[in-house]
């Protein structure tokens, strides 16, 4: 790799392809105190033989690396100590080197600036000011009751959901320490009901029900008991039956008639944009290649896989409640609108999830729904369904995908699938050696998600 690169042409677009190949999958072959190890061995300490120009070139080739390397990784790599370690090393060998070698002085203040935002970060990390890492932690009923990603202190603040019902939940954002008093007055405000006739109840898996003190911490309380929150109506305590299952909440899932569906569908690609955003193009390969343990380098992307399986449940959900006819095909129709307008908004992953919403089993046999849908709807859904058309390797979407300029968000699952399916087609090693066609194909499909990202949403 170093040999390919140029001193006076560093910027090639071979070389670069490369170097960005390597650089993208390398953890697939080593660890990064491996490479650590690897480019202090090819670092020349001591002149030998060499002319100064031939080790002026060596060394600015190894720089130019780790430059591209911690550039490319931003803070993925902030926690690895053995990196903090290297950079320093490296550091250090440069501002020994600088005055034999003035070549060098533009890597020295590019690694000046390394240092600086490492110095930064790690001054952030213990300061009693700096802003609390948002965890996200998972409440289901999955294989793992709680995925619990990161570790918990007092001041971090996570997103947690209560339940209203079996299906249905708030989500709410609250410090560790935060009492379940504070967290139900969230919980009444969001759900439009008066707090003095709430209680907060956690369940157990095996079904074990907890009322909640307003003093009690409701958050350590769940996580000990691997268990859910629920809100309850406090006459309902008795019998402890969720206080959503209560007609007048079904009622209120029309609500969403009231909102204009471009804005609807404005606020769905926002959010799907900053989860999107922040995906790392990292996590892509630790999914693919890691798929055990790996949670904790493919937190951004579990994200947005999972907001696809909840706006695909939501709009299920919401169409379900709805038991007045009239009522429940404006909502198909509104679905069907909101659906148009993600596409044109060139959000793919809300787009599918809704189409797909609309197209599960228990939507689908509404019968009498489908026959009161307007022709014209008929043919505008049977339109974006075609965009979700699998055939010829999901060939309409990929065509219409690739028309879309950038900013733009495509369906996640669809691009990890083909991650997938170059890794399993392919094998890693052929004989003894790393197959780097294999790895550059995936790197290629990687980074498609530079193109997604090259502008922000307005």
């Amino acid at each position: 790799l170093l040999s390919i690169m140029y001193c006076w042409a560093f910027f090639s677009s071979s070389a670069e392809t490369l170097l960005d190949d390597f650089l993208l999958t390398y953890t697939v072959f080593m660890t990064t105190d491996d490479l650590c190890q690897a480019l202090l061995r090819q670092y020349p300490f001591v002149k030998g033989k060499e002319d100064d120009s031939d080790v002026s070139c060596r060394k600015r080739k190894v720089l130019h690396l780790v430059s591209q390397w911690t550039s490319l990784y931003k803070d993925w790599l902030h926690e690895d100590e053995h990196l903090k370690q290297f950079l320093k090393t490296i550091y250090r060998n440069v501002l020994d080197d600088v005055y034999e070698y003035p070549i060098l002085e533009k890597e020295l203040k590019e690694f000046q600036k390394i240092l600086g935002m490492h110095r930064r970060h790690t001054v952030d990390e213990y300061s009693p000011h700096r802003k609390s890492k948002t965890f996200f932690h998972q409440f289901s009923l999955k294989e793992n009751w709680l995925q619990h990603r990161g570790t918990m202190n007092e001041t971090e603040e996570i997103f947690c959901r209560v339940y209203i019902t079996e299906h249905s939940y708030v989500s709410v954002k609250a410090q560790v320490s935060t009492s379940a008093q504070e967290i139900l007055k969230i919980v009444a405000e969001k759900i439009q009901y008066p707090e003095e006739e709430l209680a907060l109840v956690t369940v157990t898996f095996s079904g074990e029900k907890h009322e909640l003190q307003p003093n009690d911490l409701a958050i350590s309380k769940s996580f000990e008991s691997s268990s859910r929150m629920f809100v309850y109506r406090k006459d309902l305590t008795d019998s402890l039956n969720p206080f959503a299952e209560n007609e007048e909440l079904q009622q209120k899932s029309v609500r969403i008639l009231g909102i204009n569906t471009w804005d609807l569908a404005l606020e769905l690609t926002n959010f799907d944009w900053s989860l999107f955003n922040a995906i790392h193009e990292q996590e892509l390969i630790y999914f693919t290649f890691s798929r055990q343990g790996s949670a904790e380098n493919t937190e951004n992307l579990s994200l947005l896989l999972q907001r696809c399986n909840e706006v695909q449940l939501w709009v299920a959900t919401e169409i379900l409640l709805c038991s007045q006819l009239c009522k429940r095909v404006q909502l198909v129709k509104k679905f069907i609108k909101i659906a148009a307008h993600c596409k044109a908004q060139r959000n793919l992953n809300s787009f599918f999830a809704i189409v797909m919403g609309l197209n599960t089993a228990s939507v689908s046999r509404l019968s009498q729904t489908w026959e009161k849908i307007p022709g014209k709807f008929k043919k505008l859904f049977t339109e974006l369904e075609s965009l979700t058309d699998p055939s010829l390797n999901h060939k309409a979407y990929r065509d219409a995908f690739k028309k879309m300029k950038s900013p733009k968000i495509p369906f996640m699952p669809l691009l990890l699938k083909d991650v997938t399916f170059i890794h399993e087609g392919n094998k890693t090693f052929l004989d003894n050696l790393v197959n780097f066609e294999k790895l550059h194909m995936i790197a290629d499909t990687v980074r498609s998600l530079r193109h997604c990202r090259n502008n922000q949403f307005g």
